[in-house]
């Protein structure tokens, strides 16, 4: 009797797991959704990594599309829907320093004559980012919506507002995807390019 009572509990046990790790995946200690849901539409996890810097581990990010692929320029150019998700995971990363970390990251992607002209949506970026203090383990759901070209802005799962424009788009997804990233190897873990 304890034989099939230990079975059973190990049988429910592992269709339990394999729930839960078909619905997500755990990078250091963060639990990452395979899907994300938006205006009826499921986005895929394409790649996930984590973005590092002097030995400092940031934060977990992870990129969904509507159409898996693993081609940056692609991605870039696309007008689909697709999510950058940020799970912070240092006490140094406040909402000051993220959104700076991102304006350079653009700045980075598109040069210094592209970043004038976007100052509106940046400014809107920094001031969506910042409305109250970003804490480790506050996580941020950044989607481009096609439909009025615009880049929502999800913090906790609360939306905090949107930035419309579809150049602010391929700037904001080129902080990772473009011919000079901030992090090349986080690129690569974002197209699914794991060695």
């Amino acid at each position: 009797m304890k034989k099939i009572l230990l079975l059973l509990t190990l049988i429910l046990s592992v269709q339990f797991s394999t729930v839960n790790a078909q619905k997500s995946l755990e990078i250091n200690g963060v639990k990452v959704p395979r899907t994300l849901d938006f205006k009826g539409k499921s986005l895929t996890l394409n790649g996930v990594g984590q973005r590092s810097k002097m030995f400092t581990e940031l934060y977990v990010q992870a990129l969904y599309l509507s159409v898996l692929t693993q081609d940056a320029k692609l991605i870039m150019e696309s007008d689909i829907e697709m999510a950058i998700r940020i799970q912070v995971t240092s006490s140094l990363v406040t909402s000051k320093k993220l959104s700076k970390a991102l304006e350079k990251g653009m700045e980075r992607s598109v040069g210094e004559q592209v970043m004038l002209k976007l100052a509106k949506e940046v400014a809107e970026l920094e001031t969506l980012l910042s409305k109250e203090a970003t804490k480790s383990g506050d996580c941020f759901n950044l989607i481009y919506n096609p439909f009025d070209h615009s880049l929502w802005i999800y913090k906790n799962d609360n939306y905090e507002g949107k930035i419309e424009g579809f150049e602010f788009k391929k700037a904001f997804f080129g902080i990772w995807l473009s011919e000079n990233p901030v992090d090349k190897d986080l690129k690569q873990e974002l197209l699914g390019k794991y060695e």
